[in-house]
């Protein structure tokens, strides 16, 4: 996997390609179980790079030890191509592999990515979900004080559920 950390972190188009001629493992994983093509999220690789891994077969069904899937990490670091991409290819938007519930609205709302949360609401995603813990996606902006995203959720502010809360 260093091989491939390497020429991701330099977002090396052209050795990734050779290295993928050589027959490297797109599907091998570093010691957090996380993909190729997460560690490429990760990494910031330009969309070219990441759909080089893509057409060679890295998985985009794929999740690492803690339930974070690729779509997840598109949306972590803010790559709305790649959401729309996985979108395209069928990902459910409600689908979470991880085992307290967290959704990619959930994880969207978090991060304050506006026009993510757009393109998951407009693809279904169910904003009334809740985690393990009981919290939703309009929990979540309120704890994170994400205003823009309580704005395009079914948010009330005088709902006796909202008005014990600070923020």
């Amino acid at each position: 996997m260093n091989k491939w950390l390497e020429f991701l972190r330099n977002n090396d188009f052209l050795a990734v390609k050779k290295y993928i001629k050589s027959g490297a493992d797109l599907n091998d994983a570093n010691e957090n179980g996380e993909s190729v093509l997460a560690c490429a999220l990760r990494y910031r690789c330009d969309d070219e790079l990441l759909m080089l891994l893509i057409e060679n077969g890295a998985d985009i069904h794929d999740f690492d030890e803690e339930g974070v899937s690729i779509f997840d990490m598109a949306i972590t670091y803010d790559n709305i191509t790649m959401v729309e991409y996985l979108l395209s290819k069928g990902v459910d938007v409600n689908k979470t592999h991880r085992k307290s519930g967290f959704t990619s609205l959930m994880a969207a709302t978090c991060y304050g990515r506006v026009e993510i949360v757009k393109l998951l609401l407009k693809h279904g995603a169910d904003q009334d979900a809740v985690d393990s813990k009981g919290f939703n996606a309009i929990d979540f902006a309120r704890k994170m004080n994400k205003k823009s995203v309580l704005e395009l959720l079914n948010y009330d502010a005088n709902s006796p559920r909202n008005t014990s809360y600070a923020r």
